[in-house]
């Protein structure tokens, strides 16, 4: 999962990134209105944490016209602003949800997972593409009703491209959703891919001419 992160302390926001990506959340940080609108057209994207008090302008304008503009990238709104008003007129411009600080990074984390699985469609833990199913709590994965053994990291790509069903993704935001992997050289996405084939099945992780990558929802 990757994130933007719109907040102008940078003490906090390096304080957060570093929690966060303990538990392979990336994030980008930007400090500013101008720098998110440049960051925002990242397709990688799963969720935004967005501060409504920013250096250039407010943060609430910010998301109006993100929604406006049919950006609708799932955001909690992360501030030391604690007024019902204002909680009340971020959630009715778009905002997914509210949370003030001081907050446990448990909970912001739970929140994250919360909205990404709502924009999804997934109500329950889990999530399901043809044969394949997965359970977000215990990480559990099932194909054809066999019990499938993953490593950490074909989990996660094998979570992104289930949670982009459908949809073509690059070598390239491949690389951006899984940065921060430890591991060293150019074709550890193309390694991964071959693991979880093998592991499932060959139609089941499609190549796209060369493309890229997607999901298939074989039965």
């Amino acid at each position: 999962m990757r994130i933007l992160l719109i907040e102008d302390n940078d003490l906090l926001a390096q304080g957060l990134a570093l929690s966060l990506e303990k538990l392979d959340i990336q994030v980008d940080h930007v400090t500013t209105i101008k720098q998110a609108e440049l960051a925002i057209h990242n397709e990688a994207l799963s969720a935004i944490i967005l501060d409504l008090g920013l250096p250039d302008g407010n943060g609430r304008t910010l998301l109006q016209q993100w929604r406006r503009r049919g950006i609708d990238i799932p955001t909690i709104v992360l501030t030391a602003n604690t007024d019902f008003d204002t909680k009340l007129a971020c959630l009715d411009i778009g905002a997914d949800d509210y949370l003030a600080k001081p907050f446990d990074v448990r909970e912001l984390v739970a929140r994250i997972k919360a909205i990404v699985r709502r924009h999804h469609g997934m109500f329950e833990n889990k999530l399901a593409v043809g044969a394949l199913t997965m359970d977000l709590n215990t990480h559990e994965v099932s194909f054809r009703g066999e019990t499938v053994q993953l490593s950490r990291r074909e989990y996660q790509l094998l979570l992104e491209l289930a949670q982009s069903s459908g949809r073509v993704l690059t070598r390239a935001q491949l690389e951006q959703l899984t940065y921060g992997w430890d591991e060293v050289g150019s074709n550890s996405i193309e390694v991964h891919i071959h693991h979880l084939r093998k592991k499932t099945c060959t139609e089941l992780i499609k190549t796209i001419r060369g493309i890229g990558y997607t999901l298939a929802e074989v039965e």
